[in-house]
């Protein structure tokens, strides 16, 4: 399981639109479209596809889904589901995640998350999943507080 911001795509170009007031959301999601591949995650996502199903777990809402599937087609990345934030929902992702973490775990083994929020990880951890911290990428602080407070990624 695949966390898509931070870990296979790189957000940083677009950060500087959660570093005003009021943050542009409308404007970060809509540049996603352009962020570039993080290699690290790349490889490791085509490397898990050769042993088992991909699936991909993000904070990004729902409206971004077509956005979202042609990056990852246009990265050469297996189709898998693809797990997305309602657009009204606003929980912070460790929640999320979590919920849909154990959900899926009720009739599949998931091998392993990899995503690069510390506390989404923490969480998976303390739950009994196995869990790779992608520190590949560089966040901003705005971007981590968007994502535990504003529940927006």
């Amino acid at each position: 399981m695949f966390d898509l911001d931070g870990t296979l795509a790189d957000s940083a170009h677009r950060q500087r639109f959660l570093e005003r007031t009021p943050r542009d959301w409308d404007a970060f999601f809509a540049a996603a479209p352009q962020d570039p591949p993080l290699p690290e995650g790349i490889a490791l996502a085509l490397e898990s596809a050769r042993e088992c199903e991909v699936v991909y777990l993000t904070g990004r809402p729902e409206r971004c889904r077509r956005d979202t599937v042609d990056w990852l087609a246009a990265q050469g990345l297996p189709a898998g589901r693809i797990w997305m934030r309602r657009n009204d929902d606003r929980r912070p992702a460790r929640r999320t995640k979590l919920e849909i973490l154990r959900r899926l775990a009720r009739d599949r083994e998931v091998r392993v998350l990899v995503d690069d929020d510390e506390l989404v990880c923490t969480d998976a951890e303390r739950a009994g999943f196995r869990v790779v911290r992608a520190r590949w990428a560089a966040t901003s602080a705005a971007l981590k507080d968007a994502q535990e407070r504003e529940g927006r990624t």
